[in-house]
């Protein structure tokens, strides 16, 4: 049930299709190599684990993923979340986490919530998009600057402050360099598209810095040599007191990783008018950051830019995927000590680009025209990403749109007391309206519209306060009822054991939803009311009305009336 998609595309496998994946991995290989460094040195960790995080699972989440041509790495929606858990827990408690939020999404695959994930509201989606933008953004400052300062504060206020404090050490050099690593970038793809910009410009840049030996920060510099070998594998210790401390860090790492995941794979399906899996996906996506981990890298997904640039490029099975994952292996080897030269300032120019794509400005206009309840949910996640924490920020934000949203099903359910002229809204359209039956005297009924759930549920008891004189027969019309919680099932019972004292026959009409009526079963409502007295039709309502009318032996006293 759980088969990658690489073993379906392999039957019908051909030498032309292995020809496109091949140029189209050996392209994304390329294009993932400064952007796998770049991400790695932004999330305060050093550049070859970015380098084993694209190649180790890269390779995972192409050989067992759910879609044909998902490319997956580290990306830049991690970088805030893997800073923070840095500068608390330290590179190990980021390996620990990582390694937690792998087993969290291959429990989430194997629960078969693929299809949740993919309904987390699009405010909230752009809300912490956006903020991770702001944040990546900030965090380059002081490399595009080359300012001369100590460690970069993690608080977004305390960053700007120490800029603006620093900006009289800026380095002329580095912010040349970053200046035209990003015209590099922007003005790069009217030559070709099939050579990423960002690759130019850290040739360029790096060569001109290498020539006119100018006094600006590298990766050597900062950070050492790069190993040109792939670390030995280690599974990281997780005792009790770790996972208490790192239960919320890797949560957050395994819903963002699920989220973008899925939403890479969306994109995908429609460039290619593909299919993926979505639980198979979660699944892939959680080894590949167990395996991440084990090999001392940072937290993966599927990465929505490399996915789009790989099937641009002919890309059309998990073998793209693969190849792209050796590719990078083979740079690593073979020419990953050359990286110590790229300047810092350059990676700085590649995030601030990076930053700008990520912004969503256009989404976030957009939502701004959108409901007032969207907006809040909008601003509520952006501000908290970028003033307080991407883990407070997801958590309220979900908290907020889940209140919003059933705040908005309260609006749409009713319970009222129908007359003829109430219930003929449509001018006699409707053939089961008030209008169209003869209602005995004693015989009162009310209808429910909208979901009968617990945000509903006291319309219903005020309503059935407000009945003076208890009648004879109440009739409950629930056709337009969807579905019923445990909170309505009580409510009901509720009016069931009110009626039953004062001596009232209720009924339940039209209970059309196969939900409600799988309820009242459930919670034997069906046995107390009685099966007769829970009806498909008005129609036979009426007439179980008539029924117990006689049976309570009033009828030959009471007038029938319209």
């Amino acid at each position: 049930m759980f088969k990658p998609k690489l073993f379906d595309t392999l039957k019908t496998y051909t030498r032309k299709q292995f020809s496109r994946d091949l140029l189209a991995g050996l392209i994304v290989g390329i294009v993932a190599l400064p952007l796998a460094i770049a991400f790695a040195i932004a999330s305060g960790v050093s550049p070859e684990k970015g380098l084993v995080t694209a190649v180790i699972a890269g390779f995972v989440i192409s050989a067992m993923g759910g879609s044909r041509v998902q490319i997956g790495g580290p990306t830049g929606a991690f970088i805030v979340i893997v800073y923070g858990i840095v500068q608390l827990h330290g590179v190990n408690g980021l390996i620990i986490a990582t390694f937690m939020a792998g087993i969290m999404l291959m429990m989430m695959g194997f629960a078969r919530l693929g299809s949740v994930i993919k309904f987390i509201p699009h405010p909230l989606i752009v809300g912490f998009t956006s903020g991770i933008a702001i944040l990546i953004f900030s965090s380059q400052m002081k490399d595009f600057f080359g300012l001369k300062m100590g460690a970069v504060p993690a608080d977004f206020v305390d960053k700007w402050k120490n800029y603006f404090e620093n900006f009289g050490s800026a380095n002329i050099y580095a912010m040349a360099i970053a200046l035209a690593t990003i015209a590099i970038i922007l003005l790069w793809p009217k030559v070709t598209h099939k050579i990423p910009g960002s690759l130019i410009a850290i040739l360029v840049t790096t060569a001109a810095m290498q020539m006119l030996h100018l006094p600006v920060e590298t990766i050597g510099s900062k950070f050492g040599s790069i190993p040109s070998s792939l670390p030995m594998p280690v599974i990281p210790h997780v005792d009790f007191s770790t996972v208490k401390n790192l239960i919320q860090p890797a949560f957050t790492i395994a819903l963002l990783g699920g989220i973008e995941s899925l939403l890479s794979a969306v994109v995908a399906d429609g460039m290619i008018g593909g299919n993926h899996k979505s639980n198979i996906e979660l699944v892939a996506q959680g080894t590949a950051n167990i395996c991440s981990s084990i090999f001392g890298g940072i937290p993966a997904t599927g990465a929505i830019a490399r996915t789009a640039t790989n099937v641009k490029n002919g890309g059309r099975t998990p073998v793209a995927g693969i190849v792209h994952a050796i590719t990078l292996l083979l740079i690593m080897l073979f020419v990953g000590k050359w990286a110590a030269l790229i300047p810092m300032a350059t990676l700085a120019g590649i995030l601030v680009v990076v930053a700008y794509n990520m912004s969503e400005w256009e989404s976030f206009v957009s939502v701004f025209k959108g409901p007032r309840s969207d907006v809040a949910v909008l601003l509520t996640t952006f501000l908290l990403t970028v003033l307080i924490d991407l883990t407070v920020a997801i958590e309220i934000g979900m908290v907020l749109a889940a209140f919003l949203f059933m705040r908005k099903m309260i609006k749409f359910s009713d319970v009222s007391a129908l007359t003829k002229d109430i219930d003929d809204k449509d001018g006699g359209k409707d053939k089961e309206a008030l209008g169209n039956f003869t209602i005995p005297a004693n015989v009162e009924v009310f209808e429910i519209t909208g979901p009968l759930f617990f945000g509903a549920a006291y319309k219903f008891k005020d309503a059935m306060r407000f009945i003076e004189k208890p009648p004879k027969v109440l009739i409950i019309r629930m056709r337009q009822v969807p579905i019923i919680d445990t909170t309505g099932i009580r409510t009901l019972k509720e009016v069931h054991k009110e009626s039953k004292h004062r001596g009232t026959k209720l009924i339940l009409s039209e209970v059309h939803s196969e939900q409600v009526m799988k309820e009242l079963q459930d919670a034997r409502l069906l046995f107390s009311i009685g099966k007769a007295n829970v009806t498909q039709r008005f129609e036979e309502a009426l007439s179980r009305s008539y029924v117990l009318l006689q049976d309570m032996q009033i009828n030959k006293n009471i007038p029938m009336a319209d």
